[in-house]
């Protein structure tokens, strides 16, 4: 490993403390953002006879009843155990309950299923969670329009869009005064320097208005999760109910006592927000006295009367009590003797002036010493020491997010890329779930579960005990994990916090998540289901990016979740090949409704489905199991075996998917096998799913979908140097290609072929019929948008697919938007829209054809365009694509906020510069559809800007060619430095290493992926070896000289070398300028 990385691994702040919390120092990940965004109507808190979660714990529940299986609260925070729970409520004085959480529809109240109708915003977090910053728009000058929101969504069908809450006049934008009547609400929290359990919080109100001022109650909370009412008796064991308690000096301080924690204190510091009366002038107006806050305590129990008509309540104070004391006036629901498991300090701001802010400070610690001044009646904080600590937070994650991506690109796409990890830092909950518990029920707790649920949902996950910090798809929407959703979160996780991708991925393959027959659960709403086999490549791709960014290899980690994915792979052989032809049924695998039938139901036709995506699916997965095999192989040679196994496991599937057989006679009369085509079609060229009824009745559904693109995952190079370390496995490899010469004789695995550098390909599709596919997936009048690769061919827009059965008609067309149907709730749509997530696949699996095929083999991008372009280029292309989703084009305005709120959206100086992560887009115009904050496998748009950031310069919707640059740059970095010169055509050189730095090659594969005798060059830009990194500290570094497939024109000139050594400058300038931990000295203690 090269000195740059021993020099910057582990050196700024934020990696400290990652490493501090894996060797268990201390433990950073103790308090974070776990609490949901919706705990109410989900199947763990759905105890009904028929399994409706969604009214059996309606919103209107929520503030009042208390919740069994976690919490939720806006920008809500808690320990890894949600024992001790924070939260921020809030009241405009107008609306008709208290801000507790985000409201959202239900599955039946939404035209296109649940859907969160708020405005709130992920900004910046840390993998430690030393920092986080969210933001939330809260309007004043109207109330929020619960019922209005319901009611227009109630009025529009499937074929209409949804009503947003923007698109209320007067709400966030009046027309008629052009004014914005809300509230910015900025919440952050900071930890302490060296006290992972001192949090700091700061709430910072900017009234957005020019014209009124407001009234706003800001309330911030803290209370305990309820475990004592479900089993009492337990509860007393363990020393009874915690309690919060005012201190007897200073109202302002709580003492929290918890047997988990002990005794801390948190302390809410009067605010400077008070002001003069509005009605006054300038010159009339003064300051007022400071805004101490009012302690009120409660009782975290459910308000049985108001909800059941039950006689009495479980206490004599509720969960609701703080919405009846402020917004009903009730005075009395709270408790006079200042205690509670519920308490919070409302601070009342009469009027906020037009443009004016005011801020909230409060602090939660375990060592109040020198931290908290006590005085006559209140303690108070050094206000400039607290808000130095968020200065220092915010620098250092600005510094650690530098380095995870160092190169310089826009200002625009650092800005994309951070929200995104963002996003994916405040998606993480504490997810709990024991089936024992919650089948049997609470004997104390209303309503009972009825006795015959065991019929029910997944009454065979009996096993289930899941108390964990998970990574969630959208904690509104999705607030349950997902287990391929899983998978394709940890890759971006692993850029920032690979412990904790490792972790995930290692949890769904335990024994108290994975089946004991090897399934592992899909989601809660039916943990049967089967999502795509993506945990393998998953796991491996973490293993390499964590090897690449930070110069570590896990093989324990590898190992350890390999072993289990053997019994994984071992229940899709046994349950989803049932005839044992390697042909795969599986379901609906994730993608909701992309068959003309529901997939996950029998047919009504009869008959077997066999799947050409869940096929492709388990060739990818056999290659993913095989790559790790021989990883693991160079430390322990029994991983040949295996590697042998799976290789054979692949060389099968290949040969089925394309073909079946059956014994006839030949010519001399002999007996021999004939092979039929099976799921490939000759005609169309291309996969489709089949129906089979006995081997000799089948039929193929010419569906144009993802399903005939997924065979093109299953791709993988064998470079000459494995078959020469592992002599075992080259001995089974050369038996299949002696004694097994029909499979290679159909050409469906280019195995006797050697491409470019001696390399063989494993891959389910010839040289023919990828050719014959990409021809489909890069035409703009079929799969190729301008903003990736649609789910559906554009063509079945006016050929809808269409079959009868039994008097019941099915169609399938293209639908660029959501769906038309409640299929799957209804709230996603794979007839379509473009998903970044199997793009992903996609462009990986392009890099890994072009490694063998090189840069002779191209394909015209787009079809009809002139242009051919070798399949690096393409993946890049259609990476440049995906990223356009996000920035502005020339007017300033985002794809994803598409339509005619999009100027609103895209260019009002409150809102242009924040992103969605929505969870997926509109094949035509790329607009945001589905969940707004799935910053989970959306997020993999972080990667792809450190991959290929530098050069994604040109606007969206322009040519390849284009030399138009986003408008907004990274002015310290690039200024200089020619738009052209990034507009080039890339050398060979550059595009193996290109490719190379995307599939995270180590530093030995890359230097034996040559091209023409050419060293593959540069390492990730993401990662810190990077040549410019090395110049930036001053290493000498001998120049190579890149051979360019251009003309000498091309080449680059002296002013791009100035342009260069600019760089360069600008990123030593930048380093000096970094906070570094010094790393001989913390070894030294």
């Amino acid at each position: 490993m090269n000195n740059i990385r021993e020099k910057l691994d582990d050196t700024t702040i934020e990696e400290h403390r990652l490493h501090q919390n894996k060797t268990h120092e201390k433990y950073w990940y103790r308090w974070g953002p776990y609490l949901s965004e919706r705990a109410w109507a989900t199947v763990r808190e759905d105890y009904s006879y028929n399994g409706d979660a969604w009214s059996h714990f309606p919103f209107e529940h929520a503030n009042s009843r208390v919740f069994r299986w976690g919490e939720d609260g806006l920008f809500g925070v808690s320990d890894n155990k949600e024992f001790i729970c924070l939260n921020v409520a809030l009241w405009n004085g107008k609306d008709c309950r208290l801000k507790e959480r985000l409201f959202g529809l239900t599955g039946p109240q939404g035209n296109h299923g649940e859907d969160v109708k708020e405005l709130y915003y992920y900004l910046d977090n840390t993998p430690t969670h030393s920092y986080m910053k969210a933001l939330y728009k809260y309007p004043f000058k109207k109330a929020f329009p619960y019922e209005e929101l319901v009611e227009e969504n109630g009025k529009r069908g499937y074929k209409d869009k949804e009503f947003e809450v923007y698109e209320i006049d007067g709400l966030y934008h009046d027309k008629e005064t052009d004014d914005d009547p809300y509230y910015d609400v900025f919440f952050e929290m900071a930890k302490d320097d060296e006290n992972p359990d001192d949090l700091n919080f700061r709430i910072t109100v900017h009234n957005r208005s020019k014209l009124d001022s407001g009234e706003l109650y800001i309330s911030p909370q803290i209370f305990f999760r309820n475990t004592w009412a479900f089993n009492p008796e337990e509860s007393k064991k363990l020393g009874g109910k915690p309690i919060l308690q005012q201190d007897e000096k200073s109202n302002n301080l709580i003492h929290v006592k918890h047997r988990k924690y002990g005794d801390r204190q948190i302390v809410f510091q009067p605010s400077p927000g008070g002001f003069g009366n509005p009605e006054e002038n300038q010159d009339q107006q003064h300051e007022v006295e400071d805004i101490d806050p009012v302690l009120l305590f409660t009782e975290n129990d459910s308000n049985l009367v108001k909800l059941f008509n039950e006689k009495e309540n479980p206490t004599k104070y509720s969960k609701d009590a703080f919405e009846e004391y402020l917004v009903n006036g009730k005075t009395d629901t709270v408790n006079p003797n200042h205690e509670g498991t519920k308490a919070c300090a409302v601070y009342h701001f009469k009027n906020i002036p037009p443009n004016d802010y005011v801020t909230v400070r409060y602090k939660f610690t375990n060592d109040s010493e020198n931290k908290i001044f006590p005085t006559n009646d209140i303690s108070i904080i050094d206000e400039d020491e607290f808000d130095s600590i968020f200065d220092k937070r915010e620098q250092e994650a600005d510094e650690f997010y530098w380095r995870i991506t160092p190169m310089p690109i826009s200002d625009e796409l650092r800005n994309v890329q951070r929200q995104a990890f963002a996003g994916l830092m405040w998606t993480k909950q504490f997810y709990n779930f024991t089936y024992d518990a919650w089948y049997n029920g609470d004997p104390d707790i209303k309503p009972f579960p009825p006795p015959n649920r065991a019929n029910g949902r997944n009454k065979n996950w009996r096993h289930l005990y899941i108390e964990d910090i998970l990574s969630m798809p959208d904690k509104w929407e999705y607030p349950f994990f997902a287990s391929w959703d899983t998978a394709f979160h940890c890759i971006p996780l692993a850029m920032i916090d690979p412990e904790f991708a490792k972790r995930q991925l290692d949890l769904l393959t335990r024994e108290w998540y994975m089946h004991p027959n090897g399934q592992i659960p899909a989601y809660e709403w039916n943990f049967n289901d089967v999502n795509p086999p993506v945990h393998a490549w998953a796991v491996y791709r973490v293993f390499k990016i964590e090897r690449n960014i930070y110069g570590r290899e896990d093989r324990v980690f590898l190992e350890r979740v390999f072993q289990k994915l053997l019994l994984n792979f071992t229940w899709w052989v046994n349950r989803k090949d049932s005839e044992g032809k390697n042909v795969f049924e599986g379901g609906f695998l994730g993608l909701d409704n992309i068959g003309v039938f529901n997939r996950s139901e029998p047919l009504p036709t009869g008959g077997t489905l066999e799947q050409a995506d869940s096929t492709g699916w388990m060739a990818f997965f056999s290659l993913q199991m095989l790559n790790i095999a021989l990883e693991l192989a160079k430390e322990n040679p029994v991983y040949e075996d295996i590697a042998s196994k799976f290789f054979e496991h692949f060389m099968l599937i290949s040969d089925s998917i394309s073909f079946e057989y059956e014994l006839g006679r030949n010519m001399e009369g002999n007996c021999e096998e004939v092979a039929k085509q099976n799921l490939w079609n000759e005609e169309d060229q291309f996969y489709y799913d089949a129906i089979t009824w006995d081997s000799k009745n089948r039929q193929q559904l010419p569906i144009r979908s993802l399903v005939g693109l997924i065979p093109l995952y299953a791709a993988m190079t064998l470079e000459p140097r494995i078959l020469e370390q592992f002599p075992g496995f080259k001995k089974r490899v050369d038996w299949f290609i002696e004694n097994k010469p029909e499979m290679f004789g159909r050409n469906i695995v280019t195995m006797t072929k050697k491409g470019v550098g001696e390399r063989l390909l494993l891959s389910l599709v010839n040289k023919d019929r990828l050719q014959a596919i990409l021809t489909r997936m890069l035409d703009e009048n079929e799969f190729l948008s301008s903003y990736g690769i649609r789910s559906l061919s554009k063509y079945h827009e006016k050929h809808p697919f269409e079959m009868d059965v039994h008097g019941q008609h099915y169609k399938v067309q293209y639908l660029p938007g959501e769906s038309d149907s409640g299929m799957f709730g209804g709230n996603s749509n794979w007839r379509g829209p473009i998903w970044l997530a199997t793009n992903f696949l996609l462009i990986e699996s392009l890099q890994r054809f072009y490694l063998y095929y090189g840069s002779d083999f191209k394909v015209e991008c787009p079809v009809g365009s002139g242009e051919y372009l070798n399949l690096a280029e393409v993946a890049e292309e259609l990476g440049y694509r995906m990223i356009h989703l996000f920035v502005p084009d020339d007017n300033g305005e985002r794809a994803i906020n598409y339509g005619p709120y999009n100027k609103f959206l895209s260019t009002d100086p409150y809102f242009k510069d924040y992103v969605t992560f929505f969870e997926y887009f509109d094949g035509d115009t790329g607009r945001g559809l589905g969940a707004s904050h799935q910053c989970g496998w959306t997020a993999l748009v972080a990667k792809w800007i450190s991959d290929v950031g530098m050069s994604c310069i040109r606007l969206p919707r322009t040519p390849r060619a284009s030399i138009s640059t986003m408008r907004t740059t990274d002015s310290d970095m690039i200024d200089e430095v020619k738009s052209k010169r990034w507009a080039r055509r890339k050398s060979a050189k550059s595009l193996v290493n290109f490719t190379s730095n995307v599939l995270e090659l180590s530093e030995e594969e890359k230097r034996q992926h040559t091209l023409g005798g050419t060293h593959t060059g540069l390492t990730p830009q993401s990662s810190v070896c990077s040549k410019i990194a090395r110049d930036a500290l001053g290493e000498e570094v001998e120049e190579e000289n890149e051979v360019e497939i251009s003309s000498p024109s091309e080449q680059v000139n002296e002013e791009d070398k100035d342009g260069d050594k600019t760089i360069i400058n600008k990123l030593k300038d930048k380093m000096k300028k970094m906070n570094f931990v010094n790393k001989s000295e913390e070894n030294t203690k």
